[in-house]
């Protein structure tokens, strides 16, 4: 049984909301594509109605909490880490894989999370301590990490690894980050992000059964999440996976 408090409803009416205008705007991308200029010009304007939208519902509702955007400083009081469109050129290009990320970030810990596809509707969510979940329609779908052990074999989602690893980048780091907590991918690796892009997707694994790592720590007995925040990049995966993969990197 999936656990929704209020504050991760509050988040999931918010996503769901302003999903409504961005996926309305993703489906006149096509009509675009002939006039480059005014399909750039539609596509930021879709991004500031986006974050508009997302800083004035959750102002509205938690007026206590900051709201801080990609590239904005993160308080030392509890905030909200959002990225209003994340997968932004697959958006412009007519690819439906781009999502809306907001996790609740305070005193260093990454309390909730829900990252939300408008193309598709699907959304996932997750609350520190009880599980992470895919939306359904009468029942939540638990999300689980991958069993698979031998990195060879194994689908990564980043940039830069050996050649014999199979590995891919699909565009939407938040989306992929829900792909591990769901086993769909088995790990990943982010390298210099902004953690509006990764905090919901990361308590995701962590909720799912997995591991992060902050990419160059020493030691990896527990996740260190300020690091982690504090450098954008990490390390993913199911346990056998992403221990592997902190040991390729560190080598």
């Amino acid at each position: 049984m999936s656990y929704v408090s209020a504050n991760l409803n509050f988040l999931m009416t918010v996503v769901k909301k302003v999903g409504v205008s961005l996926s309305r705007d993703f489906s006149e991308i096509e009509q675009l594509q002939s006039s480059i200029k005014g399909h750039k010009e539609f596509v930021s304007a879709a991004v500031n109605r986006a974050t508009n939208s997302i800083r004035v519902e959750l102002q509205k509702g938690r007026p206590n909490y900051t709201v801080v955007f990609e590239g904005e400083t993160i308080p030392q009081t509890p905030c909200f880490l959002v990225s209003a469109l994340d997968g932004v050129v697959n958006f412009m290009h007519g690819i439906p894989y781009f999502a809306i990320s907001i996790a609740v970030y305070e005193k260093g810990v990454i309390t909730s999370g829900v990252i939300y596809n408008p193309a598709t509707s699907e959304l996932y969510f997750a609350e520190k301590g009880q599980g992470a979940f895919k939306e359904g329609f009468r029942n939540h779908e638990r999300l689980r990490v991958s069993a698979r052990k031998d990195i060879e074999a194994a689908l990564i989602s980043a940039s830069k690894l050996p050649e014999n690893i199979e590995k891919r980048q699909m565009g939407a780091k938040s989306l992929d980050l829900a792909m591990v907590a769901g086993g769909k991918l088995d790990g990943i690796v982010l390298e210099k992000n902004t953690p509006e892009t990764f905090a919901a997707g990361i308590l995701m694994i962590t909720e799912s059964g997995g591991y992060v790592y902050e990419l160059n720590q020493k030691d990896i007995r527990t996740a260190d999440i300020s690091s982690i925040i504090k450098s954008g990049s990490l390390i993913g995966g199911n346990p056998e996976i992403s221990k592997k993969l902190h040991g390729l990197i560190n080598k």
